[in-house]
């Protein structure tokens, strides 16, 4: 993980404005019925375990520029509300990839399906239990992370540029992963750059820019440190999900929290496979492709046809390429060294995760 001057105190306490967030909403739902109670708990179980590197980001933006200029108690809650937009997108992420266990366990739909059966309903009714309670968690989750930052004690002006960058990152992420859907139904030929716009989109903003930019923003700083953020965010988050993509191909399920091969199984036009059909090695691989989701052994036949025909290495190749460019903006910025030293082993941090 990536340097955090104030950790672990940061940690603890973006812990702890999570932790309140999510008593908030259970403190809400519980009087209103059973149904609900259990969706706030669902919701907890989403929110837990994970890194927390968005939060910390935001954290580390602000200490490595100097930040003092705001109650730590809002940096902690703004911090946290970028955890609770990611938790959001995961839940509806799930729900439109139709899965119902995220890291081996049961997630909110997964959850509600069992719920719906124990309750004496049929397959359908229970898989229309799943995917409410899915959306609704999501929603709840995108509600409370604007919350926080809405209602955080900080300068007026602060203020609106923090609703901005969450804004931002909803719209981004929103229309990226409708792409991304949209790119995997059509039946026509994809041009590699309205993929690789998908790619970002889904992820960059609300990942690595919208975080960095918020820390900025409330250590004060100028525009040329938020554009400097704002680009560098924009790369490594494009590299980011592009090892995404290596993972849903290549990964174990421990690294991806899903079955081997994932997203061969589900037929995503990744970028991977926008560079398999520029080889010559194309009708191999598709055919292999159409096979993938037949089972276990299909998958490694065609994970095997990717990698024969030099999309896998190209891939990776891009994904350095990209870290590159990110490194490179932060040496030709006037970011101050801590803050250039954070963000490079961050870029580290991003490269230790190629499959």
């Amino acid at each position: 993980m990536f340097a955090v001057p104030s950790a672990p105190t940061a940690r603890q306490e973006i812990e702890d404005a999570i932790e309140t967030s999510l008593e908030r909403l259970e403190h809400r739902l519980l009087p209103l019925g059973d149904g609900a109670h259990a969706l706030a708990s669902a919701i907890r179980r989403a929110t837990t375990g994970g890194k927390r590197f968005r939060p910390l980001l935001v954290a580390a933006a602000y200490d490595t520029l100097d930040g003092d200029g705001v109650n730590l108690s809002d940096l902690w809650r703004i911090s946290a509300a970028f955890e609770l937009l990611h938790t959001a997108f995961v839940v509806h992420d799930d729900v439109i990839d139709h899965d119902l266990e995220r890291r081996g366990i049961p997630n909110v739909g997964g959850e509600f399906r069992q719920r719906g059966l124990d309750k004496g309903a049929d397959e359908t009714g229970a898989s229309l239990l799943g995917t409410a309670a899915g959306i609704l968690a999501g929603d709840l989750l995108l509600h409370e992370a604007t919350r926080l930052v809405a209602l955080s004690n900080v300068p007026a002006e602060m203020r609106a540029d923090l609703v901005t960058l969450v804004e931002d990152a909803v719209i981004v992420s929103t229309a990226g992963e409708l792409a991304d859907v949209e790119n995997s139904i059509t039946s026509a030929d994809l041009d590699p750059m309205t993929i690789l716009q998908a790619t970002r989109d889904k992820t960059a903003v609300y990942s690595f820019s919208a975080p960095l930019q918020a820390g900025a923003v409330m250590a004060g700083a100028d525009d040329a440190t938020l554009h400097a953020l704002e680009r560098f965010g924009e790369r490594l988050g494009l590299a980011y999900q592009l090892i995404d993509d290596l993972i849903g191909a290549f990964g174990s399920p421990e690294v991806s929290g899903k079955d081997e091969g994932c997203d061969l199984r589900e037929a995503k036009k990744t970028h991977l496979i926008s560079l398999a059909r520029e080889t010559a090695s194309w009708p191999e691989v598709s055919e292999a492709l159409a096979q993938a989701h037949t089972g276990p052994v299909a998958i490694r036949v065609a994970q095997t046809a990717l990698a024969n025909s030099g999309a896998r290495k190209a891939l990776e190749r891009l994904v350095y390429d990209t870290l590159d460019e990110a490194v490179n903006i932060v040496s030709m910025s006037t970011l101050p060294t801590e803050c250039k030293t954070m963000l490079i082993e961050l870029v580290d941090m991003v490269a230790e995760r190629v499959p």
